[in-house]
């Protein structure tokens, strides 16, 4: 006879969970018409602190799963990406679900208000980031406060007290961990900027950025004032004190760039950085030909001759055969406006492969100055790495169709 092998006894969360998971399956089809708004009110604040609790019982068993090993015998590199992977979560939530997982286990206190419904999920996440940058002697107490205070305020308010909650607990040390505090958050802000923008290639440009909390601040501020109802009132008759809209932040965005002031703009490869707007005589004159920018874009002849009359922009007016007119002087560096030609002409480094734009880029004499070679608008435009070659005696500087240099080694 096969031997029967007797299971154990299963949990009593596990069978807590699948009476759970029945009973919420005979609610999903039951119509909620008759409930009056006094009742619905009753029963969405009970559902909320009802998610908290079953949210709390999740981090709590996942804590337990990495505790155990869960994910181990299957070759998972962790307990936490096994639970994504097993439940189709992104690695980012469940990676953050754990955190706290971990966070609440170690603060007993938190888990239980949790547990009860008294802190909710977003609210708890922000007392366990407070609690842990304070010094030790002062987080319970600390959390004490702070679980009070969640009944009065949502997760946004909490954290603000939460960066204060040492001026009421110990104000002498208060001031040191602030500015501590402060210090590294703005190290870690200078660390993480940054900027990303990608055109389409349909007239529009995407972007993100990651700005540190002063700059943004100053940005959104310059932004408010192009956007607000007033200003916008005068410009395009706008009218109504409403608050701005994500278009009408991003019209005060390009408002702002154009409105920039020219002489505020640092040099660039000689010249301000502004952009360079390409047009024939007779499109500045009311002609319908599109217009380039020195950065390769086109636009159309209305947009270019507002932008030459309003924005940073700098006219280049063409000649019959598309020659720049109005150089400037000679002297030892190239002129302004003797970089804004070669810019135009010549688009870029003028090595062959080489796509460094204009404004980064050295201007070259062909002649050496030292050797009596004027400084015109026949120079050359380099970027720094082929401009050293061109002056390094083991190269050889060829030039080939179409304009463009090659570099060979000297034998």
């Amino acid at each position: 006879m096969t031997a029967m092998v007797q299971q154990p006894p299963r949990h009593q969360v596990s069978r807590a969970v699948e009476a759970m998971q029945s009973k919420l399956a005979e609610l999903s089809d039951v119509s909620l018409w008759s409930m009056s708004p006094e009742e619905s009110a009753a029963t969405l604040t009970a559902v909320t602190r009802l998610s908290a609790q079953l949210a709390e019982l999740e981090m709590r068993v996942a804590e337990h799963a990495k505790t155990v090993g869960v994910g181990d015998s299957v070759g998972a590199t962790s307990t936490t990406n096994f639970w994504a992977h097993a439940t189709h979560q992104t690695r980012t939530t469940a990676h953050g679900k754990m955190r706290l997982a971990v966070g609440l286990a170690a603060r007993p206190a938190l888990r239980t208000a949790v547990a009860a419904g008294d802190v909710l999920v977003d609210q708890a996440r922000v007392i366990v980031d407070a609690v842990e940058v304070l010094p030790v002697e002062h987080r319970d107490e600390a959390e004490a406060m702070l679980i009070k205070f969640a009944a009065e305020h949502d997760a946004q308010a909490l954290k603000r007290l939460g960066r204060r909650i040492l001026e009421f607990l110990d104000p002498d040390a208060a001031e040191a961990h602030e500015a501590k505090q402060l210090e590294d958050e703005e190290r870690d802000a200078a660390r993480s900027t940054k900027l990303t923008m990608t055109d389409d290639g349909h007239g529009k440009v995407h972007g993100r950025f990651t700005l540190p909390s002063a700059q943004a601040a100053m940005l959104k501020k310059a932004l408010l004032a192009f956007a607000a109802p007033k200003h916008r009132a005068a410009v395009d008759g706008s009218v109504g004190e409403r608050r701005p809209s994500a278009e009408r932040m991003g019209q005060a965005f390009v408002e702002l760039i154009e409105r920039y002031p020219i002489k505020r703009l640092p040099k660039a490869g000689g010249v301000s950085a502004t952009v360079v707007v390409t047009m024939d005589i007779s499109t500045l004159m009311g002609g319908l030909k599109a217009a380039s920018l020195d950065t390769g874009e086109r636009i159309t002849a209305g947009q270019a001759r507002r932008l030459a009359c309003e924005a940073g922009i700098i006219p280049a007016v063409l000649g019959g055969k598309s020659q720049v007119l109005d150089l400037g002087r000679k002297r030892r560096f190239h002129t302004e406006s003797q970089r804004i030609a070669m810019a135009i002409e010549q688009g870029g480094c003028n090595a062959e492969g080489c796509d460094w734009p204009p404004g980064l880029c050295h201007g070259h004499h062909p002649i050496p100055w030292s050797e009596g070679g004027e400084t015109n608008k026949d120079g050359m435009l380099l970027c720094p790495h082929h401009h050293a070659r061109a002056h390094d005696p083991k190269f050889t500087m060829t030039k080939q169709t179409g304009g463009k240099v090659a570099f060979t080694r000297r034998t």
